[in-house]
């Protein structure tokens, strides 16, 4: 008799789905780029995602450098499609962008295709559609890192033109490859720029993502160590900088951004044998100073961009190959999705 109960209740209750017991965090694609690049930088106003300058697939100089994009494009995740917004005042590569109040700025980066550092402050007014210049950056730099903190603008590290072209305040000294831990800041609001404390670690193409008013600065690459694990990170309230726990896999030319006080980390490329770019995806949490390994990125790329809206976070664009590659890439991470399990 018990037996037989036994087998009743497990067929009513094997009828019953289980809904919303899993809870999964999975890559889809979206529309492509409009045009193929990569070193590219990306942003978003909340509602849409920006993405302006890199290199493109066209006939090299005689340097053997790639043209660069001249356009920007909007994404919109609505109706995952792409708007040419027009021209750029000039084409970069490496520069940094952010959002504030109405406004994108885009700072710094080398121009054209050249590899010649620029200080040029570039705004974009989102409502009129027109380009101004802002006060250009003390030290012009490119591959930066870039951080938004309470209406000011922080731009980290990268390269200058020459190892001497670096301010007292830093210090060290650029290394060799021109690496610098530079940090100056932008205020919007004054059209001026002020020196903060620099990082600790000189180096290039990092990434950087703010929590709780805190920028941490991520990976990167310093002469032929392109495998960086440094996080540091600076504290605007005492103007100085610690350490925190180290990157699980270094790499530089990665993309960084915060969503929910986590900080993401995806791709990036080294050059170190074998050469290759990087799927991985590694979240970092501030509160519990640990981080976890998320679901690859379906297209291993570096010099991408990221940017969050709804709780989705956009990857777009990048090399799927060291160096010179490009793709149209436009994959985003979906957190939460609920299902039923039979």
């Amino acid at each position: 008799m018990k037996h037989r109960l036994f087998h009743i209740l497990a067929a009513i209750f094997l009828a019953i789905p289980l809904l919303a017991v899993a809870t999964d965090t999975q890559w889809h694609s979206s529309a492509p780029v409009p045009e193929a690049r990569t070193e590219g930088t990306a942003t978003t106003d909340g509602r849409l995602v920006y993405f302006l300058g890199g290199f493109i697939d066209g006939e090299r100089d005689e340097r053997g450098r790639p043209p660069v994009g001249e356009s920007m494009y909007a994404y919109d995740p609505a109706t995952d499609s792409w708007t040419d917004l027009g021209p750029i005042p000039e084409g970069v590569h490496h520069t940094g962008l952010v959002y504030h109040n109405g406004r994108l700025f885009q700072i710094g980066g080398y121009e054209r295709n050249t590899f010649d550092p620029t200080g040029a402050v570039r705004i974009f007014d989102i409502a009129s559609g027109q380009w101004s210049e802002g006060e250009p950056m003390p030290t012009p730099r490119g591959s930066i890192a870039i951080a938004l903190v309470d209406g000011l603008i922080h731009t980290i590290g990268g390269t200058v033109m020459h190892k001497d072209h670096v301010h007292e305040h830093d210090n060290p000294a650029a290394g060799d490859d021109r690496s610098v831990g530079t940090h100056e800041v932008y205020d919007p609001a004054t059209d001026s720029w002020s020196r903060r404390a620099p990082m600790p670690t000189a180096r290039n193409h990092h990434g950087a993502a703010v929590v709780d008013g805190r920028i941490h600065v991520l990976a990167g690459r310093v002469g032929r160590e392109f495998e960086m694990t440094t996080h540091e990170i600076y504290d605007p309230a005492s103007d100085s900088w610690s350490e925190g726990p180290p990157l699980p896999t270094g790499r530089s030319g990665v993309a960084t951004v915060e969503r929910q006080g986590r900080i993401y980390v995806f791709g990036g490329e080294t050059f170190t044998a074998p050469a290759r770019t990087f799927d991985e995806a590694e979240a970092f949490d501030p509160a519990t100073g640990e981080w976890e390994q998320l679901p690859p990125v379906p297209t291993a790329r570096h010099g991408l961009g990221a940017a969050v809206i709804d709780d989705v976070i956009h990857v777009v664009s990048g090399g799927p190959n060291p160096g010179y590659s490009y793709s149209t890439a436009n994959e985003r991470l979906v957190f939460g999705s609920q299902r039923s399990v039979d």
